[in-house]
């Protein structure tokens, strides 16, 4: 009896020929109790593999119902004699079988057995039966579900390991136009693998055909600037530095940096659902930005690190929040610039538009990103949002990425998002405080707040430059204060300044003074404080924007909630529960039990009138 994963699902033996196992549910069962083989799988396990959506009330019975028929469809196929044996244990199930039985078996133990640089003639027999064991895509005929699709990737990734190994064990031999040959159609079907297309350009010019080389670098040069807006990495970029000096590769040269591999220096490819692409998806580093010291060193802090080397102890989840304006991008940018060596693994980063002003990032748009980025092909990429999720966990989990979510706005929008390895890290930024992340995936919040005057007024010179700020340091210390020491307010007030190089930093200030003009003058073109209060209000309902519009009119910046409670006729318990909605978004601040403040810029904005209905 022979049972195969390596293409179409099937069981079969030499008297009964391929045994009837029925509708693909049924086979996928069989599937992940053959992925386990001699080891219980438990009922919970199954219904997971079965189903892509929420499972229906009778799952359990309908698994129990596919385990019967596939019992009796090996008994009657005389599996006891072949010592096959499918028995139940408690609320699991446990497939009993000759391991060599299993054709995933077979080709892990002729692929561990294979050799390419010490006896590559044997590598190229043990490596070519390996591969003679595919028959088409792993695991077909079952349902596309996030455990099976990840398991068919991590085979796929095997094999392709393993025509990485056959190219190198001919390359050894001599053999370049059949290590080309080996490679050719994988790198046409997996055109942003980075090892894979490195294997076969050095393959092409070593077999004489250099134009080929040289145009495979290119092709794949453009095609991962066009879909991941990246640069090649070190493979690539080595492969083509030894085309073009070949001088320095010849005859036996050439044979041996073969045999200690074409992409020394990067990570290698490994068996198991990883992809070595090492994307760098970071938006460039934020110009003049500074102080923040306290707050980077606590970033560092909870993502693990003890010092400027941040090591994450099992997948930690930073939050950084706080106001519109306050700088949120631009300080988790900067850290991730700042440590981006200590994630070989690659930076992820996605702007989720939650308080953009435009329709917010869908989860499978990013995911699909993301995989993209890690190296997935397009055509490998699964269409359901749970199975996509659990290919990218699958993916990170082998890896010491950094993941940067930008401009969230729910912990829903986040959960698919977050990498499933211990050593990735993840920084979340939002106006809110997504209590939910905290509470559910116990992440981490660092909150910041306006700056001091002493970095406002440092802000404005990296801007204006310091001569010029040195020229009156009151009306510069004025400025931080008009703008609340929110980054955004600042540097639209720089820009003003720029655009208008006679004003000293006094005759803005004075200008500012005069709180009907001031949010308008603290824009620039289609940014500004009033367009990101704007994009916070948004998110608010109907009941929460007339709140924050009453304190605006009513109230000093300081309110007691059992006040604006009685002022407004309104329940108190529902009005504090409106305050602290509000807190959360950081419109206001709760500075002790029922007593909110609320900063002169947001104040400002609650007193206009709202925006006319499109």
């Amino acid at each position: 009896m022979e049972f195969s994963l390596l293409g179409p699902v099937t069981a079969a033996t030499a008297a009964s020929g391929e045994l009837p196992l029925g509708p693909a549910k049924r086979r996928s069962v069989l599937a992940m109790l053959l992925l386990q083989p001699n080891t219980t799988v438990s009922v919970a396990q199954l219904i997971d593999s079965v189903w892509e959506d929420a499972p229906p009330a009778h799952a359990r019975t309908v698994v129990q119902g596919h385990v019967s028929r596939l019992r009796a469809t090996l008994a009657e196929a005389g599996a006891d004699a072949y010592g096959v044996s499918l028995a139940t244990r408690g609320s699991a199930y446990l497939l009993r079988l000759p391991e060599p039985t299993v054709d995933t078996y077979r080709f892990g133990e002729l692929v561990s057995r294979a050799r390419p640089e010490e006896a590559p003639s044997e590598a190229v027999g043990l490596l070519g039966e390996a591969l003679g064991l595919w028959r088409g895509p792993a695991l077909t005929g079952t349902v596309l579900t996030p455990p099976l699709a990840a398991a068919a990737h991590a085979l796929d990734e095997r094999r392709l390991t393993a025509v990485e190994s056959l190219a190198r064990a001919y390359g050894a031999l001599g053999a370049h136009d059949r290590a080309a040959a080996a490679l050719l159609p994988e790198a046409v079907g997996h055109p942003l693998r980075e090892s894979l297309v490195a294997a076969l350009m050095l393959a092409l010019y070593r077999a004489g055909r250099r134009s080929e080389a040289i145009e495979w670098f290119h092709r794949t040069r453009r095609l991962l600037a066009d879909d991941l807006g990246v640069d090649p990495g070190e493979a690539l970029r080595t492969a083509y530095a030894r085309m073009l000096a070949p001088a320095a590769d010849g005859g036996d040269a050439r044979r041996a940096e073969w045999a200690a591999g074409d992409t020394a220096g990067e990570p290698q490819p490994r068996t198991g659902p990883y992809l070595w692409a090492a994307p760098q998806l970071l938006p460039r580093r934020p110009a003049g930005f500074l102080g923040r010291d306290r707050e980077l060193a606590e970033l560092t802090r909870l993502l693990g690190g003890p010092g400027a080397a941040p090591v994450p102890a099992a997948g930690e989840v930073a939050l950084v929040s706080g106001p519109a304006g306050v700088g949120k991008s631009a300080f988790a940018a900067h850290w991730a610039h700042a440590h981006g060596d200590a994630f070989p693994g690659g930076r992820l980063f996605a702007d989720l538009r939650g308080f953009s002003g435009s329709e917010e990032a869908q989860p499978c748009e990013v995911l699909r990103e993301f995989l993209l980025a890690l190296g997935t092909p397009g055509d490998r990429i699964p269409a359901s949002p749970q199975a996509a999720s659990a290919l990218y966990r699958s993916i990170a989990a082998g890896r010491k990425l950094l993941v940067v979510l930008d401009n969230a706005r729910s912990s829903a929008q986040v959960r698919p998002l977050l990498p499933a390895g211990a050593q990735c890290a993840t920084i979340v930024t939002s106006r809110s405080r997504l209590d939910g992340l905290v509470a559910t995936d116990s992440a981490r919040p660092l909150r910041l707040r306006s700056l001091g005057t002493a970095d406002g007024v440092a802000l404005l010179g990296t801007v204006l430059g310091p001569d010029r700020v040195a020229e009156d340091p009151d009306a510069a210390a004025e400025l931080v204060a008009l703008c609340d020491g929110l980054p955004l307010a600042l540097r639209a007030a720089a820009a003003q300044l720029t655009a208008r190089p006679r004003w000293r930093l006094a005759r803005l200030a004075a200008a500012l003074r005069d709180e009907r003009q001031r949010l308008a003058l603290l824009s620039a073109e289609d940014t500004g404080v009033a367009a990101a209060l704007r994009a916070s209000a948004a998110r608010l309902s109907e009941d929460d924007a007339r709140l924050l519009s009453a304190l605006g009119t009513g109230f000093t910046r300081v309110v007691d909630a059992s006040a604006v409670a009685a002022l407004a006729g309104a329940d108190p318990d529902v009005t504090r529960y409106g305050l602290d909605r509000l807190a959360e978004m950081h419109l206001v601040d709760e500075e002790a039990t029922g007593r909110y403040v609320m900063s002169d810029l947001v104040k400002l904005f609650a007193q206009r009138p709202a925006a006319p209905p499109d």
